[in-house]
């Protein structure tokens, strides 16, 4: 049998070592960062969220964010075949690449919404911006801009008419009346005495003869952005939105071009995309240190509720906006780290990133607190009631209090452009990694047909993407984003840790970092790696469950179906973690299963060194059915073949004497 040769495609890499800095930073430095740390903050008493903040970030998020960085340089893997090091765990791979695939689809619907609002505020760059009025066509009679008049000094006769301008419905109070004086057994409380406690804000029985006034900006991104409210619910999500698809279209468009050409293209966008963030944030906080009202937001940030740390959501949610914010589970870590130079200083970047990654929290904290306070003044409501989580956060409360700044388009538009800028470079990491992920697995195919192939990978995204843009489509978002980065994410990082602690050998994964670096990781690495982050990563299992609630969008709960199909987005991953291990036990025998493959190793042969030296003279390339013949016939443990005649063999059906005549182990 002649010689063949498989011509495969070369992975490619970082063309400088600040494009793989940047892009860390850009992936790490998301939208979590702007809209999700901000809303945590402030739902557990402000300064007192920092806490456990700090401390799960030495527990968790620096520990398996550099365990990351370093199992992907080092064997110069994508997110699945990395998994050479253990074959069973090779399905923690697979469900890196499904989770990254699924948040992708509607992470860029987020997009697609900054991208929209930019567009609308730079068309009206020389006008008012559609929410800075309640004038327009689709605002309601309960649309509201102006803050409540202050009360204090007043007299009796004012105070009362606009108590009933502003605050309640006076007929809603006199039908109540009689109902509350006989639940009180207060037979004398009459419309006229009842007014006084009305005024002193102990009106707790009339709650629901309130009026609930809306802002501008809610009444935009609900009655004319999203238009969900025309939607029957996620069982019947209604037409697409015409404006909508086509900002979703242009999304991918960009994240195609910005892709085409893999690192080599991404790793310059981020020159922009990583530092654009730092710039507006700096300004929107001289900006908002200059804005009346601002000292109260910045004091219900900084001052602490100590008795909040007694409560165990606190550190759960600590826990999981660390985990979530550094993307460990993912897979685009060890996808980016993989173009990485084998001698590359990972260990300096994970310290560096990470710090950065919470910094920019903690700073992009009082840039958007000064904010809220400017508007909880303005709103004369308490700071607490002018935020909203997730993309209620983005969407309704910084437009809110964007619109009511000095030149308010240009201001929405730098906010929105770095909105874009923030979610790009998360969206170029997931996308990566699904890419790389399907593309080193069949390298032959795929390596050198790079751009088509990321084309269709795009096609399919915005295609699976237009179920969201229908007017129902925010209830679709929110399902998503409620499962589909929760468990699923907790067990790939526990699988991952337990694969190379426990099963590989965490000796010998500190002896592939000091080739690597050239000094072993200290104790502190070893007692997280084995012990202290795989707990912590229990621990936010177990604290999400405990605080777990059906999904929901406002006051509406989705049906017990959608539940159902929420709970699959969480468990298709965890379920192929099972399956892909069971299908290796069964091709490979659960021993072997367990040992790295012939191939495990530094992919340059230049690099293999010590224990790895000498396996580049082994043509593993195009046979990996006489890799597992070796296994067979010799039972080896895993340690390397060594090449003592010059030969290789070509014939995948050779004997066990023939194989001992071509290779010896290397002790």
């Amino acid at each position: 049998m002649g010689n063949k040769e498989v011509d495969v495609e070369d992975r490619g890499g970082w063309s400088g070592r600040l494009d793989f800095l940047l892009s860390c930073i850009g992936y790490a430095v998301g939208l979590g960062n702007v809209w999700r740390f901000p809303y945590l903050a402030y739902k557990h008493g402000g300064a007192s969220f920092l806490i456990p903040y700090v401390i799960m970030l030495v527990l968790a998020g620096l520990p398996i964010f550099f365990f990351e960085l370093a199992l992907g340089q080092f064997a110069s893997e994508g997110p699945i075949t990395v998994w050479k090091v253990s074959p069973i765990f090779t399905g923690a791979g697979y469900a890196m690449v499904i989770t990254s695939a699924v948040v992708a689809i509607y992470y860029n619907v987020i997009i697609m919404y900054a991208i929209y609002y930019m567009f609308v505020s730079f068309v009206n760059l020389d006008d008012k911006l559609p929410w800075e009025t309640c004038n327009n066509d689709f605002n309601t009679k309960l649309c509201r801009r102006e803050a409540f008049t202050d009360l204090s000094g007043a007299n009796e006769t004012f105070s009362l008419g606009t108590l009933y301008d502003e605050k309640f419905n006076s007929s809603c109070v006199r039908g109540l009346v009689s109902t509350v004086a006989n639940k009180t057994m207060m037979p004398d409380l009459t419309f006229d005495t009842v007014n006084s406690t009305l005024l002193n804000g102990a009106g707790k029985y009339f709650e629901e003869c309130k009026i609930r006034w809306t802002t501008a900006s809610a009444e935009y991104w609900a009655l004319y952005v999203t238009r969900y409210p025309e939607s029957d619910g996620i069982g019947s999500l209604g037409p697409v939105s015409l404006k909508n698809i086509i900002c979703l279209l242009f999304a991918w468009i960009l994240i195609f071009f910005c892709l085409m050409k893999g690192i080599k293209s991404s790793g310059k966008v981020v020159y922009f995309t990583a530092t654009f963030p730092y710039i507006v944030l700096v300004v929107l906080l001289i900006r908002g240190l200059t804005l009346p009202g601002y000292e109260k937001g910045i004091e219900f940030y900084i001052i602490p509720v100590w008795e909040r740390l007694l409560n165990p959501s606190v550190w759960g949610d600590a826990a999981a906006q660390i985990f979530y914010s550094l993307g460990p589970g993912f897979g685009g870590l060890l996808t980016m780290s993989s173009y990485n130079k084998f001698n590359n200083n990972c260990y300096r970047d994970a310290i560096i990133v990470a710090l950065i990654n919470c910094g920019t929290s903690v700073f992009a904290g009082f840039a958007i607190f000064s904010l809220l306070g400017f508007m909880a003044y303005q709103s004369n409501v308490e700071v607490s009631e002018v935020a909203d989580e997730g993309v209620g956060l983005a969407f309704i409360a910084y437009p809110e209090g964007i619109s009511r700044l000095p030149v308010a388009p240009l201001w929405a538009f730098l906010f929105f452009f770095m909105l874009l800028t923030l979610g790009m470079d998360s969206q170029f990491a997931m996308m990566e990694t699904v890419i790389s992920g399907i593309s080193d697995v069949f390298p032959q195919y795929l390596r050198k047909r790079k751009t088509p192939f990321t084309l269709i990978c795009c096609i399919i995204g915005f295609l699976l993407g237009i179920p969201i843009v229908t007017y129902g489509g925010l209830y679709v978002l929110t399902l998503m984003n409620w499962y589909s980065g929760s468990y699923n994410l907790f067990a790939i990082g526990f699988c991952e840790l337990f694969c190379i602690s426990y099963v590989y050998g965490i000796k010998r994964f500190m002896c592939d970092i000091e080739m690597m670096l050239g000094f072993k990781p200290n104790v502190y690495w070893w007692a997280m790696w084995t012990v202290l982050t795989p707990l912590t990563i229990l621990f936010i299992i177990i604290i999400s469950a405990y605080n777990a609630a059906p999904a929901g969008y406002n006051d509406y709960t989705f049906e017990p179906w959608a539940q159902g199909v929420g709970w699959m987005m969480s468990l298709v991953p965890v379920a192929v973690i099972i399956v892909t291990a069971l299908i290796q036990i069964k091709r490979l025998g659960f021993r072997n299963s367990l040992k790295p493959t012939a191939d495990w190793g530094p992919a340059d042969p230049a690099n293999r060194t010590g224990r790895y030296a000498d396996m580049d003279s082994v043509d593993i390339g195009p046979s990996l059915a006489y890799i597992s013949k070796v296994n067979e016939a010799f039972e080896t443990d895993d340690l390397p073949l060594k090449n003592v005649n010059g030969t290789t063999p070509q014939d995948d059906t050779l004997t066990k004497e023939e194989l001992s005549s071509s290779y010896s182990l290397r002790l």
